[in-house]
C-alpha cells in the first residue's frame, strides 16, 4: 500500500493544528482579554469561510455539480448539530464561553416556559396581560420542604405565593384541623397574599417532599410600582375576587394560549447568564473534561478529513485550506485554555489536551487521504460537502457567537480581514 501521500496528509493536518497547542500556550501566558480573543475568533472564522468557499465549494461544484455538494452540506450540518447536542448534554458545552452561555440561556428559557405553564393554571395570573406576566417570572425563587414540615400556619403573615413543582401539600384549618384540600404538582397556593397581605386563613404542610417556586409580595409590589397598567389590572382582579366573581376556572385551551402568548414576551436579555452563573455551571460539570475534549475534537474532525481528501485530486495540498484551519484553530485554543484554567485544569493537562487534538487532526487527515481513494467523483464531492456543511455549522454555532459576544464593533471588520487573508494566500499560488 502506497503511504507516501497519507503521511504527507498527516504532516499537513498536524501543521494546520499546531496552532492549537501554540494558542493554548500563549493564552495561558498572556491571559488576553475577551475582546482580543473575540476579535481573533472573528478573523479565524472569516479565514475558514474563505477557505471553504475557494477549496471545497468551488472545487466540488466544478468536479460534480451542485446536488452532491448541496446534499452533503445539509447532511454534514445535521450530523454535526446532532452530535454537538449530544456532547453538550454531557458537559461538552463548556469547551467555549459561547456554547456555555447558550446552554445556560436555553435552560433559563425552558425554566421560564415551564413557569408560565404553571402560572397559566392560576386564575389570578391568567387574567393579567401576558406581556406583563413575563416580568413576574424573573422574580421567582426556588423553595423546598421535607415531608411533614409546615410551610405556614393559620394567622401567619401573607407574604408570598407558592407554586408546586414536585410533591404535594395539605391545606387544613380550624382547631380541629379540618382538611380543606390537597394540592400537587403544577398547583399554587397563597396567591392573594401578593395583593392583600392578609394573614393566612389556613395551615399548609407538606405531605410529600415538595420543591417549587415562590414569589415574594415585595417583589410583586415592586413590579406594580414600575407598571401602572399592571397595578390597575390587579386592583380590578382583587375587587372581582372579593365579589366572588373570579376564580381559577378556565379551560385548558385558554391556559395554554395564555402561556404561549406570555412566552413570546420573555425578555431575551434576561436569559444571558452572568459570570457567576457560568462559573457555577463549570464547577458543577468539573468531571466533564472528556466530553469537552470530544466536543473540541468534533469541531476539528471535518477539517482534518477534508485536508487529507483534498490531496487526492490535486498534485499539491491547498495552502489556503491549511491557512484557514490554522487561523481558525489558534483563537479557539487561546480562549478555551483560559477558561479551562479558571475551571481548575492544570497547565500540563491543558497543553497535553491541545497537543493530542493536534495529533488527532493529523490522523484524521491521514485517514481522509487513505479512505477516500478511488471514490467516484459524485460520492467524493458528497463526502466533501458533508465536511463543508459540518464546518459551516461549527462556524455559525460556536465561532461567530463567541466572537460577537465580546468583540464589539470590531467583529465585522476582523471577519472581513480574515476572509481576505485566506484569499491572499490563495492568490499566491496563481
Amino acid at each position: 500500500m502506497e503511504l507516501e501521500k497519507p503521511l504527507f496528509a498527516f504532516w499537513y493536518g498536524s501543521l494546520s493544528a499546531v496552532s492549537l497547542p501554540l494558542g493554548a500556550l500563549l493564552g495561558l501566558w498572556l491571559r488576553p482579554s475577551n475582546k482580543w480573543t473575540s476579535s481573533l475568533m472573528a478573523f479565524g472564522a472569516g479565514a475558514l469561510l474563505a477557505a471553504l468557499t475557494l477549496e471545497l465549494v468551488a472545487g466540488g461544484l466544478k468536479l460534480a455539480g451542485f446536488w452532491p455538494l448541496g446534499g452533503g452540506c445539509v447532511l454534514g450540518a445535521a450530523l454535526f448539530m446532532l452530535l454537538d447536542r449530544l456532547l453538550n448534554s454531557k458537559g461538552g458545552f463548556l469547551r467555549k464561553r459561547s456554547t456555555a452561555a447558550k446552554h445556560l440561556s436555553d435552560q433559563k428559557l425552558k425554566q421560564y416556559s415551564d413557569m408560565l405553564k404553571r402560572l397559566s393554571g392560576i386564575g389570578l395570573f391568567r387574567s393579567l396581560p401576558p406581556e406583563e406576566m413575563c416580568a413576574v417570572v424573573e422574580f421567582t425563587h426556588p423553595f423546598s420542604v421535607k415531608n411533614g414540615e409546615v410551610i405556614f400556619n393559620e394567622g401567619d403573615p401573607g407574604d408570598r405565593l407558592y407554586i408546586i413543582e414536585t410533591g404535594a401539600v395539605e391545606v387544613d384549618s380550624g382547631q380541629a384541623r379540618r382538611k380543606v384540600a390537597e394540592l400537587g404538582a403544577g398547583e399554587a397556593f397563597g396567591e392573594m397574599a401578593l395583593i392583600s397581605g392578609d394573614p393566612r386563613s389556613a395551615r399548609v404542610s407538606a405531605v410529600k417532599d415538595v420543591s417549587g417556586w415562590t414569589i415574594a409580595r415585595e417583589d410583586f409590589e415592586r413590579l406594580l410600582a414600575d407598571n401602572p397598567g399592571l397595578k390597575q389590572e390587579v386592583s380590578r382582579l382583587y375587587v372581582r375576587r372579593l365579589d366572588g366573581l373570579f376564580g381559577p376556572e378556565g379551560s385548558g385551551a385558554e391556559a395554554a394560549k395564555w402561556a404561549k402568548l406570555a412566552r413570546a414576551h420573555i425578555n431575551v436579555s434576561s436569559l444571558v447568564p452572568s459570570e457567576s452563573e457560568l462559573k457555577a455551571e463549570s464547577e458543577k460539570h468539573s468531571g466533564a473534561a472528556f466530553a469537552i475534549w470530544l466536543g473540541i475534537l468534533l469541531d476539528g474532525i471535518p477539517e482534518s478529513l477534508v485536508i487529507g481528501a483534498s490531496m487526492l485530486h490535486s498534485s499539491a495540498v491547498s495552502m489556503t485550506l491549511i491557512a484557514g484551519v490554522f487561523l481558525a484553530n489558534f483563537p479557539e485554543a487561546l480562549s478555551s485554555s483560559v477558561g479551562m484554567s479558571k475551571q481548575g485544569s492544570s497547565r500540563s493537562k491543558i497543553i497535553w489536551m491541545w497537543t493530542s487534538l493536534m495529533l488527532m487532526t493529523g490522523i484524521g487527515a491521514f485517514l481522509g487521504n487513505l479512505v477516500f481513494i478511488g471514490l467516484p467523483h459524485g460520492l467524493f464531492v458528497f463526502v466533501e460537502g458533508m465536511a463543508a456543511g459540518a464546518m459551516l455549522a461549527m462556524i455559525a454555532e460556536t465561532m461567530l457567537p463567541e466572537a460577537t459576544e465580546q468583540g464589539g464593533p470590531a467583529v465585522g471588520m476582523m471577519t472581513v480581514l480574515g476572509f481576505l487573508a485566506a484569499i491572499f494566500v490563495n492568490s499566491l499560488a496563481h
